[in-house]
């Protein structure tokens, strides 16, 4: 549905994307780390392996900032249909369905069709909605988040690499670090999703080690 323009705005991002953009960047960045050898090398394979994992998480930054403006334009114009839509119904109870499928499936199962009509009445009530979905200005905000976030979270992780000499140390550092932040991570989504932070924090360690290891076997 169109955005009242009346309600407080929403924050940028939600708790659960920003998690999910951290442990993207994450493995993103582990993928690089862990496939690195820290047998013979020299200053000039570390300072290489260093912009491969910054230009990576750069450029998915951009990516996923890019997919997720075309959520944000797809869901304004999915939003625009089910307006008019509602409004174009010539039977009521069609309406209401069109109303109940956009709502979280537990909040449409407790409403009685009285209240689906106050709704319906109020959504024939708002202004004219435009012709075609537009991207606002928080949108855009919230891309350059998702960019920031995946890309910024690969420094705790190359840190290590240019701060200490030794090349085998330096990655027994980056991967406590992984670990540490994987297990943060863990700990957050344990919490937004009302499960155990401590347990969910053990197994994002593991998920997340997994996927990097199936990455790196597919070749990623």
């Amino acid at each position: 549905m169109p955005e009242d323009q009346t309600k407080p705005a929403r924050r940028l991002l939600e708790p659960m994307e920003r998690i999910a953009e951290v442990l993207f960047g994450l493995i993103m960045v582990l993928t690089i780390t862990c496939s690195f050898s820290v047998v013979e090398v020299g200053h000039g394979e570390v300072r290489q392996m260093l912009m491969a994992a910054l230009g990576c998480n750069l450029a998915w930054g951009i990516i996923d900032a890019v997919f997720y403006l075309m959520s944000c334009f797809s869901a304004r114009g999915q939003g625009i249909l089910t307006l008019r839509a509602v409004r174009e119904a010539a039977d009521p109870g069609k309406a209401h369905r069109l109303i109940s499928d956009t709502l979280p499936p537990l909040l449409a199962s407790v409403l009685e069709p009285a209240e689906f009509e106050i709704m319906r009445q109020k959504l024939n009530q708002l202004p004219e909605p435009p012709t075609c979905p537009r991207l606002t200005k928080n949108d855009w905000l919230a891309a350059c988040g998702v960019f920031l976030i995946v890309f910024l979270s690969t420094f705790p992780v190359v840190i290590p690499f240019t701060l200490v000499r030794n090349p085998r140390l330096a990655l027994h550092v980056s991967n406590g670090v992984a670990v540490v932040m994987l297990f943060l991570t863990g700990y957050q989504f344990g919490r937004y999703a009302g499960h155990r932070p401590w347990r969910m924090g053990l197994s994002m360690v593991a998920v997340g080690g997994t996927l990097v290891g199936v990455t790196i076997a597919l070749g990623g």
